[in-house]
């Protein structure tokens, strides 16, 4: 039954998107940081249009009347909705780039075409591209009797309009490839020209003796979607294999979606959505770069502090000895680090104390994406060659960074780690670490329980949390989760962790169950959630129970949000904030009743059906009040920003939150920074 209080799910992802180009459009962010916006904008919405059109498209053809869930919408509605709002969205995210980049001139940072260039720089830009970049070129002409070429996804082709007697005849040049930098500096200032700009204009001297009609960029958008089970192991074949073969089928997959620079003739645009055989409203013209990855490199034009954010460094804290053994420390109290204002060494040291430490038997730990430089790798590989036992699940199904847990899932192997991959179709997101320590007293067990990935680099743009602990019950569930995960199993009961698919979703209605119960016995009743996104049609539901038995509800959500709040007789008793700013908000708090009786747990689960009831997750309970409470502040932070966040209106849009200026602001991110500075010293 649809649902007032629900939003599609893809119309929600769009929304979310469209508050990271806010960030793109605000005067307040520092300008290199803007770009940064766009770029990420950009990327998010090439993940987008690889999985979830990839998607549909797939379900027109398989199952076009089914209907969606939260609006009703079938397929072929949900596309036309989908590719509409980003078509609309697409003059605006232009606008942004090219405001930007009008006001980094002053800084000397300028993005030139060929014909902006002075004299001096032409004639560079001419010897260079004879010199540097047309021996390296592969033009190819087609027309209707020639194959026409594979195009890989996401990569930049210059496509020229040849003359031809009759029929279309093209020429296409590939302009990527990592033999030559995209961008190349004028001189010594930040004058630059993009290398696909550069092709595009001297394309004629590629195609010699046939005459040049025009020329466009364009790049193409592969569908990401991977259907496990095309290929299903069995007793003979290493999943690993498996899924290097799934990857290589990924790569051809069908193109979804068309980016051009400009158009060109009639025909030649029809010839050109026939043999990609994409229909035409799945062909997007834009005015900047179609790939704005490169943006990144412009910081080393100009130094200058005004243009990107105050450097901000991980602290560490004055609680956290540095001389102190970590297994120590934790066995004193529990630890609960908050990334990127807190220093993620403390976790890695433990890591590495481990790894050394002759006492401990064994290390067990779950991998879903890791940093390309992985201390976290390097740790557990010595660990394995110090002869303890180390057992790895690398999730090989990490959407996009398959390949690299393909790659540590051998090097790991290598070093005499076992190495699982956990329960077929079913992906292990929990983020979870068990060290066994022989000890006088028996084995002492210390768990990691995080938000987020074990990744170095992320852990300075996410906020997470990273609860250390020495709690047995705690260590008995995670024993559990790990005892299933090698046997190919699911944890069915749990006394102390919530584990989906089997043991989370129920705890968490219920205890949605006893607010609605205590609001009905005329008690203060309360629920609270930061997540990046809710989807889940049960949690939902209560959600709504609850409001409208008078529990209050408060909801941090960064992504998707396909409940709608304020919806009158429905959702009245629910407020949604989302931050979208400096850092990616990523940390999931489940928060349940008032200070009395207050339930805290952190997770690496959202609200989503994927999460709940087909993944492996794990939820702890903050034992510790001082913990409960930080998290809890944490929250009620992030409830009372009115600089990054935005609130939730019935419509299922997000405004921004009234302005404030002076001590009224409150920026969520900017004073967990001020407050880890300060535990610091």
């Amino acid at each position: 039954m649809i649902q007032p209080y629900y939003l599609n799910r893809e119309l929600s992802w769009l929304y979310f998107n469209e508050r990271v180009l806010e960030e793109a459009e605000d005067s307040s962010v520092p300008l290199f940081d803007q770009l940064s916006f766009s770029a990420i904008y950009q990327s998010n919405l090439d993940e987008f249009v690889q999985v979830r059109v990839g998607t549909m498209l797939e379900r027109m053809e398989t199952d076009p009347k089914k209907k969606d869930g939260r609006s009703g919408m079938k397929p072929k509605q949900q596309l036309k909705m989908m590719l509409g709002r980003i078509g609309e969205l697409v003059p605006r995210k232009d606008k942004a780039y090219l405001q930007t980049m009008e006001q980094l001139r002053a800084f000397g940072v300028e993005h030139v075409t060929f014909s902006e260039a002075a004299p001096e720089e032409k004639a560079y830009l001419e010897q260079y591209f004879k010199r540097e970049v047309k021996p390296l070129l592969s033009p190819i002409v087609i027309d209707k009797g020639q194959p026409f070429p594979f195009l890989r996804n996401k990569e930049l082709y210059v496509v020229v309009h040849l003359a031809g007697r009759n029929s279309v005849k093209l020429g296409i040049i590939p302009a990527g490839g990592n033999a030559l930098g995209r961008v190349i500096r004028l001189g010594h200032s930040g004058r630059f020209i993009l290398r696909e700009d550069l092709i595009m204009h001297f394309a004629p001297q590629a195609f010699k003796g046939h005459k040049v009609l025009d020329a466009a960029i364009m790049r193409v958008t592969r569908s990401g979607v991977i259907t496990y089970n095309e290929t299903a192991p069995d007793e003979f074949t290493d999943f690993r294999v498996v899924m290097e073969d799934l990857l290589h089928k990924r790569s051809k997959r069908d193109v979804v979606r068309l980016q051009m620079n400009s158009a060109l003739a009639p025909d030649v645009m029809e010839f050109l959505l026939q043999k990609l055989k994409i229909r035409k409203r799945q062909l997007f013209f834009e005015e900047i770069p179609l790939d704005l990855s490169f943006v990144y490199k412009l910081q080393e034009f100009n130094d200058s502090a005004d243009l990107r954010f105050p450097p901000e460094k991980p602290q560490n804290r004055r609680d956290i000895s540095p001389k102190k053994a970590m297994m120590t420390q934790i066995a004193e109290h529990d630890l609960l680090l908050s990334y990127p204002y807190e220093s993620i060494t403390p976790f890695l040291r433990l890591l590495d104390e481990a790894a050394l430490d002759p006492d401990v038997a064994s290390i067990r730990i779950t991998l879903y994406r890791v940093a390309s430089n992985s201390r976290v790798i390097e740790a557990l590989c010595q660990a394995a060659e110090n002869g303890k036992d180390v057992l790895v699940l690398v999730e090989l199904r990490a959407r996009f960074d398959e390949e690299n847990n393909i790659t540590w899932a051998k090097r790991l192997q290598d070093a005499g780690c076992t190495v699982i991959y956990g329960p077929h179709n079913m992906k292990v997101h929990s983020k979870l670490l068990l060290i066994s320590r022989r000890t006088e007293n028996g084995i002492q067990y210390f768990t990691q329980v995080g938000t987020g990935n074990y990744n170095e680099k992320t852990a300075r743009i996410y906020t997470d949390l990273c609860l250390m602990t020495a709690n047995e019950q705690i260590a008995e569930d995670a024993r559990h989760v790990f005892d299933a995960l090698s046997t190919d199993s699911l944890v069915e009961q749990s006394e102390t962790l919530m584990v989906a698919p089997l043991c989370m979703r129920s705890r968490l209605l219920r205890m949605i169950e006893e607010e609605i119960q205590h609001a009905r016995n005329g008690e203060e009743a309360y629920f609270a959630a930061k997540i990046n996104s809710i989807s889940d049609r049960g949690l939902m539901d209560k959600l709504c129970e609850a409001s409208q038995a008078g529990v209050k509800i408060e909801l941090v959500v960064r992504g998707i949000c396909c409940l709608i709040p304020g919806v009158e007789g429905f959702t009245d008793n629910i407020r949604i904030v989302s931050i979208v700013g400096r850092y990616l908000e990523h940390s999931r708090i489940y928060i349940a009743g008032t200070k009395e009786r207050r339930q805290v747990y952190i997770s690496s689960a959202d609200f989503m059906t994927r999460n709940t009831m087909h993944r492996v997750e794990v939820a702890a309970p903050l034992l510790d009040e001082t913990l409960r409470e930080q998290a809890v502040e944490l929250v009620q932070l992030c409830l009372s920003d009115n600089t990054k966040a935005r609130l939730g209106q019935s419509d299922g849009t997000f405004l921004h939150c009234d302005p404030a200026t002076g001590k009224d602001a409150v920026n969520a991110q900017e004073t967990q920074y001020r407050r880890a500075v300060k535990a610091s010293r």
